[in-house]
């Protein structure tokens, strides 16, 4: 169900709610603007673009997102993969990417592929969050200190020139900076003064101070982009080509795949914080509708922004009222105050980045784990995150995923028990059944876990190598909840083994589904219809049989 429709079911619309919407509306759009324009300069494209994202994508996510409370515009995730983009194919390129990327949200959300999401493993989001977290932060560094361009294409080539570079830092540039890093840090600490938007308060006064003194050497949107443009862009679409398409289809799912991540971490946050439930199906949709509509009026990428978000529950939101009027709030800015925003100081902007970079990175819970996780979750967050830094977003997902996946079936697999059933506790059932006890020549085996290929060489083993050959083999399937076809071709292949050794092989307790796999491909036609039976007892009442049948 689309969130605004299941608020207005609600209640939530009504004239009762109006003040507190409205009020964390306001509180949010002007939170938004200085992150926008941060986000839009350290993504390759102009300043003005992040704010028509942060309107026409955060408006369309609280119209048809699964949300009530999620504000969507762009995000500091998003930064590395974008800047990429812009650089290799440049704005256009970046605009058809997203719209690449909005239908395959679209696509995800349509075919309830949403909670799929959600088994992406902690390690892994961890590591690569750290590791954008800590290229957003080397990346300002030039903005920041007033340095030159970055030399190199890889992240350690940058970063040893930036280093290089340091001792000629500009030090009206990196007064400012601090300035504006010292009020961002101080400002939420004091508690009067907690409630003020931090990133406005310290864009405002080293933006009032650049106007007053006019600092020279002193980037500014004015000096690097000519100022922001006053209105609303006119509809615009992308160049669109066949051999465009098939460029930009990696680029594509790796902003679809990240933006569906990180609006459903905001999502799970904003339940946390409000108590309410999210449809994640339904949140892929509207991010999708977004990141294919938001381009079509000069922005970009847009998802989920979870400090926004955050943001908006503190300040009593209750309904996507307050993502609509977020929106609102910024058209009215572009409209009425873009001339003001000449003389923003871009290491502003970039101290601004500096927080959002070190929140990103989540040092407490990266060191919490380092200390506390088991060993392969260690590696796994290590991996994702210097191939993050050193190699590509995509690549180190993608093998961190894996990773995690091998490690899992790892676990699967060893947890898999194949065990004679012997001693006290198999006199104990005998008799609970009204039976003596166990007849000479017979072994009974119980096999406890799923029995897949990461299991079938344990099965295989027990089995096949049973320490005397006795007449009659039963293994027991109760606590086997599926088996998929390695395990049924490797049961196939052991019955086959034990009847050449003359043991009959009886198979009993099966639940529906493995039964009905079992006859399917012919294993129960294999081993005779009547040596298969229901439960233990029954199987024991024709203990003996004298001959094995032979696999067909």
């Amino acid at each position: 169900m689309i969130a605004i429709r299941e608020a207005w079911k609600a209640g939530l619309l009504g004239r009762t709610h109006w003040a507190r919407n409205l009020l964390s509306g306001v509180i949010v759009g002007v939170v938004a603007l200085p992150l926008a324009m941060a986000f839009a300069i350290a993504s390759g494209v102009k300043p003005e673009q992040g704010i028509y994202t942060a309107i026409v994508g955060g408006l369309l996510v609280s119209l048809f997102g699964g949300s009530r409370l999620q504000i969507a515009g762009p995000t500091g995730a998003f930064i590395v993969i974008l800047a990429g983009v812009t650089a290799q194919y440049g704005v256009d390129g970046l605009q058809l990417a997203t719209m690449m990327a909005g239908i395959i949200l679209f696509l995800l959300g349509v075919s309830r592929l949403g909670a799929l999401i959600k088994f992406i493993p902690d390690p892994v989001i961890l590591g690569f969050t750290a590791g954008i977290g800590v290229i957003i932060w080397v990346s300002q560094w030039k903005d920041f200190f007033g340095l030159p361009a970055a030399q190199g294409e890889h992240f350690h080539q940058k970063l040893w020139h930036l280093l290089q570079s340091l001792p000629g830092l500009h030090p009206a540039t990196t007064l400012l900076a601090l300035l504006s890093l010292g009020l961002l840090l101080w400002l939420p600490r004091i508690t009067a003064l907690r409630r003020l938007p931090a990133p406005l308060v310290a864009m405002t006064l080293a933006t009032a101070l650049q106007s007053l003194f006019q600092f020279d050497g002193v980037a500014t949107i004015g000096s690097a982009f000519g100022g922001i443009p006053q209105g609303l862009p006119s509809l615009q679409l992308p160049q669109i080509s066949l051999p465009r398409i098939l460029d930009l289809i990696g680029p594509a799912f790796a902003i679809a795949m990240l933006g569906a991540i990180e609006s459903l971490l905001s999502a799970v946050v904003a339940d946390g914080m409000a108590g309410t439930r999210h449809d994640s199906n339904q949140e892929l949709i509207g991010q999708g509708i977004a990141n294919l509509a938001t381009p079509l009026f000069g922005g970009f990428a847009a998802t989920g922004a979870i400090a926004r978000t955050a943001t908006n529950i503190r300040n009593g939101a209750t309904s996507p009222l307050a993502g609509i009027v977020h929106a609102a709030v910024l058209m009215l800015i572009i409209l009425f105050l873009a001339p003001l925003a000449a003389n923003i100081p871009l290491c502003a902007l970039a101290a601004i980045l500096f927080v959002v970079a070190y929140n990103m990175s989540e040092l407490h819970h990266f060191k919490r784990m380092l200390q506390r996780a088991p060993r392969a979750d260690v590696a796994i967050l290590l991996c994702t995150f210097v191939l993050t830094v050193f190699s590509d977003l995509v690549i180190a997902v993608n093998i961190g995923v894996i990773l995690a996946m091998l490690h899992f079936l790892r676990r699967m697999a060893s947890s898999v028990e194949v065990q004679q059933v012997v001693g006290e506790d198999l006199e104990n059932e005998l008799r609970g059944k009204g039976r003596g006890p166990l007849p000479p020549g017979v072994l009974i085996y119980t096999i406890e876990g799923p029995l897949f290929f990461g299991a079938a060489e344990t099965f295989e083993r027990a089995l096949a190598q049973t320490h005397s050959d006795p007449q009659l083999l039963i293994i027991r399937l109760r606590h086997v909840p599926f088996m998929d076809i390695t395990g049924l071709q490797t049961l196939e292949e052991v019955v086959g083994q034990l009847h050449k050794r003359g043991i009959v092989v009886k198979l009993c307790e099966a639940n529906l589904k493995v039964h009905a796999k079992l006859e399917r491909v012919g294993i129960l036609h294999a081993i005779g219809m009547q040596n298969y039976h229901r439960d233990l007892s029954e199987a024991l009442q024709n203990a003996a049989p004298t001959t094995a049948p032979a696999l067909s």
